[in-house]
């Protein structure tokens, strides 16, 4: 088994990538070591963030095998170049970009272009991705249209982002998403200005067991 195997083997063991999005660096830090400590083997730390490609070495080096490292936000080539090289197993975009998509194939990573239509989405899945990111998920009606978009294209592993929560995560697994993408949903602005780490990795153990519940049945 080949280490993008691993890593898309891992996303769908897991079913939901934490994303992590604030404004500085050494608080990405912090928040992935509570991530991990709640036992989610994955993360993503978007591109927005401040210092990005510091942090996520920061984190490759500091937790190691405990977890794997995504970019998220990635918009062309060179930036998933860059991420890649600063230790991301995985490269997250909000859109189809082709050239990222190549470069990931490139390098042997698990690449997860965004979408949101159906011409979208499939397009990205024929390019070579490995997931869908649909985005906005909420915007076009939630769980509804990830359950409608799963009837004609069974064969794409979509993961919507965008309006995930405790409230909504099992109804978008249950409508078939293979995982989901989670930000604020998780990680509260609240929760990390009182730099509350500790409730951060409980919320991530509970989130898991929302998962796991919805794949139950």
């Amino acid at each position: 088994m080949t280490s993008k195997d691993k890593v898309k083997n891992e996303i769908l063991r897991c079913g939901f990538v934490p994303v992590i999005r604030v404004a500085d660096a050494e608080v990405a830090v912090k928040v992935a070591a509570a991530i991990c400590d709640g036992g989610a083997p994955l993360l993503e730390i978007t591109m927005t963030v401040p210092g990005a490609l510091d942090a996520i070495k920061k984190i490759t080096s500091s937790l190691g095998d405990k977890v794997l490292v995504g970019a998220g936000t990635v918009l062309d080539g060179e930036t998933a170049r860059l991420a890649i090289l600063a230790g991301a197993e995985f490269i997250i975009a909000p859109t189809v970009d082709l050239e990222t998509i190549r470069l990931c194939r490139r390098y042997g990573k698990v690449v997860m272009p965004g979408a949101l239509t159906p011409t979208e989405i499939l397009q990205a899945w024929e390019q070579g991705a490995d997931f869908v990111k649909v985005f906005p998920a909420d915007a076009l009606g939630g769980p509804a249209y990830i359950k409608a978009i799963k009837a004609p294209l069974p064969q794409i592993d979509v993961v919507p982002t965008g309006g995930v929560n405790f409230d909504t995560a099992a109804d978008f697994i249950r409508a078939g998403a293979a995982a989901v993408g989670v930000g604020s949903g998780l990680i509260g602005k609240q929760l990390i200005a009182a730099e509350a780490f500790d409730q951060l990795a409980q919320k991530t153990r509970e989130f898991m067991q929302v998962i796991e519940a919805a794949r139950q049945g």
